[in-house]
């Protein structure tokens, strides 16, 4: 069953890196990472915090963007390029091949998160007095390193994106000791938004199982701007909306995920709310990630195991 599952994670994940319109997003994170350069530099001393929170802040949307493009076309063009029928001709379960769309989703998101928040890191660095050529050095280094891996290992090359997206914010995070408090911010970003992420790939996934990709983009964007929207759902003031209107917003907060609680405080981030750890946050806000996916994950097996594809 597990070599089933990694066997589709593996194929999805492929498809999605070479998907122009993610490289196009992915080039979009880049440039939004240069921007916050420029807007740093006409702060007045604030360099490093602007880096940081334009940054984090673009971690958080792109991810989604991801989850939401991905996971409302990869199932679709399976069924349309009708390569879904000789992989489920084979001994698997379409619960099987439906969890290892997700999972390859959801690496998809980690990788893309990883480079982005590395690059944030990087120019982090540059801004708190890291020398510039030492930053260059390193991050070349590890980009001729891709090279390498790239050129032997011919058959697996999309692979190998993995292991190195993984190293690169270890470089950044070593390379801005000189901020310790907002690269903190920054990886702990990463970690929310690709927690975030994966709900909303998972809710994406659901609609998928059922339906097509313009309205599962909808769909899942609507859940998006709810989820975010949840606090504000639940605390409507009764004098200005109501007593219907305010009970209809709680019973949403109640049923949509909060996804605020993905883009907190930069307080709290920063670990200035002694009663909130940080990372203890993190992993709380991990496990509501897990438990939401199990759910929304759990409908979409039901929903597409009794799917007709004829």
């Amino acid at each position: 069953m597990i070599f089933r599952v990694l066997a589709i994670t593996l194929n999805t994940y492929r498809e999605a890196v070479r998907a122009r319109l993610l490289l196009g997003v992915f080039a979009l994170g880049l440039a939004t990472c240069l921007y916050a350069v420029i807007v740093a530099s006409l702060s007045l001393h604030n360099e490093v915090r602007v880096v940081a929170d334009l940054g984090s802040a673009s971690l958080s949307l792109y991810a989604v963007v991801v989850a939401i493009v991905i996971g409302s076309t990869s199932l679709y063009r399976e069924l349309e390029h009708k390569t879904i029928f000789p992989i489920l001709s084979r001994p698997i379960h379409r619960w099987e091949y439906l969890i290892g769309k997700y999972a390859g989703i959801v690496l998809t998101i980690a990788v893309f998160a990883a480079v982005q928040a590395s690059a944030v890191l990087a120019l982090l660095a540059v801004e708190s007095g890291q020398p510039p050529l030492r930053v260059v050095a390193v991050f070349a280094g590890l980009v001729a390193l891709l090279a390498v891996m790239i050129v032997r290992a011919r058959t697996t090359r999309v692979f190998v994106l993995v292991p190195w997206a993984a190293a690169l914010p270890l470089a950044g995070w070593l390379l801005a000791p000189l901020a310790p408090e907002e690269r903190r911010l920054v990886v702990a970003s990463a970690v929310l938004a690709v927690c975030e992420g994966g709900i909303v790939a998972a809710v994406a996934t659901l609609f998928s199982s059922f339906s097509s990709p313009a309205l599962t983009a909808t769909f899942t964007g609507m859940v998006f701007v709810i989820g975010r929207s949840a606090d504000t759902l639940a605390h409507l003031p009764k004098k200005l909306f109501g007593d219907a209107v305010g009970a209809g917003g709680r019973v949403l907060a109640r049923i949509f995920p909060n996804l605020h609680v993905y883009v907190p405080a930069r307080s709290l981030l920063l670990g200035q709310v002694p009663e909130h750890p940080v990372w203890r946050y993190v992993g709380a806000a991990a496990l509501h990630a897990v438990l939401y996916v199990a759910l929304m994950l759990g409908i979409a097996v039901l929903a597409f195991r009794k799917r007709d594809f004829s």
